[in-house]
């Protein structure tokens, strides 16, 4: 569990470094934090830019989950798991309890002109698509994943508390 806290720091970074990558090149001066990542002028190039960098934080977290599950499947080790299943634990939460709209799903939604819940769901069905094959894998049971659901919840406020704390 301890190693769970130690994921989510690792997403939170990988999923705004997705964001800061995806903006630099295409050449905007980006800057990040720990939970946001920005165009350092306050806006991009181009207007296409903002969908497109959006889509590199859930991409990044898709990214990482899927680099788990490999080593996971490759080695069968249980200390993959943390890095698999909390990029999904992150977004459910995000989308749930952190304002639909203000996330990157939904903005990717709304700039594509896609249903509201249409890149919320497809980003969260490919990160719990991972997360069941992994489980399988490992053959944990649902009270094993419940109690992972509650370390997630726990990793995820430690987060949010420590980027209030410094930002």
């Amino acid at each position: 569990m301890l190693l769970l806290l130690v994921a989510a720091f690792a997403h939170n970074l990988f999923h705004e470094f997705g964001h800061w990558l995806v903006g630099t090149l295409l050449g905007n001066p980006m800057s990040m934090s720990l939970n946001f990542a920005w165009p350092t002028s306050g806006q991009y190039l181009e207007e296409w830019h903002s969908p497109a960098v959006s889509m590199g934080g859930p991409g990044f977290s898709i990214l990482m989950a899927l680099a788990a599950l490999i080593v996971l499947e490759r080695y069968g080790t249980v200390y993959a798991y943390p890095f698999l299943f909390f990029p999904l634990f992150s977004r459910a939460f995000s989308l749930l309890f952190g304002g639909f709209a203000k996330q990157d799903e939904a903005s990717i939604s709304a700039n594509l002109g896609l249903g509201k819940y249409t890149v919320a769901i497809i980003v969260c069905s490919v990160l719990l698509g991972l997360v069941w094959r992994g489980s399988k894998r490992l053959k944990l049971e649902p009270q094993v994943i419940g109690v992972w659901c509650v370390g997630g919840v726990a990793a995820q406020l430690i987060v949010i508390g420590t980027y209030r704390f410094l930002f």
